[in-house]
């Protein structure tokens, strides 16, 4: 299609190679690495190396196909960023304004991506599971990111586990991994989780809010994972296992 003939005759690797620049670059900014701090540079190239080497093995046609893949690629890109500032978790305080920033820009692609599959039909099974598994990563970093960097106690990371859990047990309990209705529930708690987040991460916040903040969030995630897994539950019989969804 015409919006994707620039991209023709370049594989995987061209994607690849430049998220691995701009990870690079994005952490040294976030980092300010020009005064010294190069550790978590490389912890964001090492995160985005991981990645990197996981995608490259899972696509079998070795290429992302489509642009839409392409801004989710730049979504994770921000998301290895962030996970190498963790190795400097005063990064998170000291940083603030930036890794708000940055925060709201993975948000703001994450609507484009979607847009961008509907609108040049690049919808595929591969392209919704990176996006789904983009946005886990980045509520997991978010919320290790409050916890290490003092903001919040280490309840919060029951946030961010909650749906690495919930993958891991559809692994033992093959009925978890079965397919859910779409819910507009399920959509509300992920707005709620994507909002309360990085407002979190609002060093001037008053305590006391931000803990009732993670604490409604983690509530709304809790009986929304509750729901589902109910669900599940009572028509553990009615299908076969499929590519797994968010509650």
């Amino acid at each position: 299609m015409w919006h994707d003939a620039s991209m023709k005759g370049k594989g995987i690797g061209f994607d690849l190679g430049a998220g691995a620049i701009l990870t690079a670059g994005l952490s040294a900014w976030l980092a300010e690495a020009w005064r010294g701090n190069g550790w978590p540079v490389l912890g964001g190239v090492a995160a985005y190396t991981l990645l990197a080497a996981i995608l490259a093995h899972i696509r079998p046609d070795r290429t992302l196909s489509g642009w839409a893949n392409r801004v989710t690629l730049l979504r994770a890109v921000i998301v290895c960023s962030l996970a190498g500032a963790l190795i400097e978790p005063d990064l998170f305080r000291e940083r603030a304004g930036a890794v708000i920033a940055l925060t709201l820009a993975a948000l703001a692609l994450d609507g484009l991506d979607g847009w961008l599959a509907r609108r040049f039909d690049e919808s595929s099974a591969f392209g919704a599971r990176f996006d789904m598994e983009t946005d886990a990563a980045l509520i997991l970093v978010l919320c290790a990111a409050l916890w290490l960097s003092g903001l919040a106690p280490a309840w919060v990371l029951a946030i961010g586990l909650m749906r690495p859990v919930f993958v891991l047990a559809g692994l033992l309990l093959p009925w978890l991994s079965r397919p859910l209705p779409d819910r507009f529930r399920r959509k509300l708690v992920c707005v709620v989780q994507v909002g309360a987040l990085p407002t979190a991460l609002l060093p001037f916040l008053p305590e006391a809010l931000r803990a009732t903040l993670l604490a409604g969030a983690l509530l709304a995630l809790t009986i929304s994972f509750a729901l589902d897994t109910a669900w599940l539950f009572r028509h553990r019989r009615a299908s076969q296992p499929t590519q797994w969804r968010m509650p």
